[in-house]
């Protein structure tokens, strides 16, 4: 059974919430103070963390910092409907996904689950490799990418979209496809999720070795990875010269 930390100064949206999650196969457990929560999702027992923005003692951004120093723990945050802002700072400071408020506890529901999902996918058998490109190694099998031999510490969401990227080889892929992927629901005419999850992406992956930027962009198509002299794959049986030319 899954756990799930429920951070929220609205001790009647936690009842409910607790109500509702549990026949669905959850156990959850409430924390009213952003202090309260971070020990919760921190002792390590939890699977996801629900996080609104507004609390008593710290804002919900604060919680999300100190849990991203730590774990990489799938969060979702909860958001006021139009406060569109604090949406676009919880995808920044590394949120998997908000809901807005008030919401529907089906599609909350939805979200939680298209989280985990994403974030326990195992690659098929034959889908187990590395690849290179450049000074970058992305383990598809680990989920976790090395630039220059340091490891990344990347969300969920923009390992999914990195690994989209170079396993397209150059070619672009589309708005639509890294938003099914990535997030698990298709692209919405106002959503700049994708948007900012690219753009921490590209920053923490920096220039490329030649000083050019790593992600390019097609307007209207979508992104593609700019390979790098050298870039290539390695697959299970790796030589020890690594992965051939792309």
């Amino acid at each position: 059974m899954d756990s799930i930390c429920i951070i929220d100064d609205d001790p009647e949206l936690c009842a409910l919430l607790e109500e509702y999650l549990e026949p669905e196969g959850f156990s959850a457990c409430c924390r009213y103070t952003g202090r309260e929560g971070l020990e919760c999702a921190l002792t390590g027992e939890c699977d996801l963390v629900i996080l609104d923005v507004s609390l008593p003692d710290m804002n919900g951004f604060e919680v999300l910092s100190r849990l991203r120093a730590k774990t990489q723990l799938p969060v979702l945050m909860l958001t006021g409907r139009a406060e569109d802002v604090d949406r676009i700072v919880g995808l920044e400071m590394g949120a998997d996904d908000y809901q807005p408020k008030p919401f529907v506890p089906r599609e909350l529901l939805a979200r939680i689950r298209t989280i985990l999902r994403r974030t326990r996918q195992t690659p098929p058998e034959d889908d187990r490799r590395r690849i290179q490109c450049g000074d970058l190694l992305v383990d598809r099998a680990a989920r976790t990418a090395l630039l220059g031999g340091e490891s990344l510490p990347l969300t969920n969401a923009e390992f999914t979209m990195l690994m989209l990227l170079v396993r397209a080889d150059g070619a672009v892929v589309s708005r639509e496809d890294i938003s099914l992927a990535a997030l698990g629901r298709p692209l919405s005419a106002y959503d700049r999720s994708i948007d900012v999850h690219m753009s921490n992406l590209r920053r923490k992956l920096g220039p490329g070795t030649d000083g050019s930027p790593r992600i390019g962009t097609v307007r209207g198509a979508g992104y593609y990875y700019v390979a790098s002299p050298g870039s290539g794959t390695e697959g299970a049986d790796d030589d020890a010269t690594g992965g051939g030319a792309a």
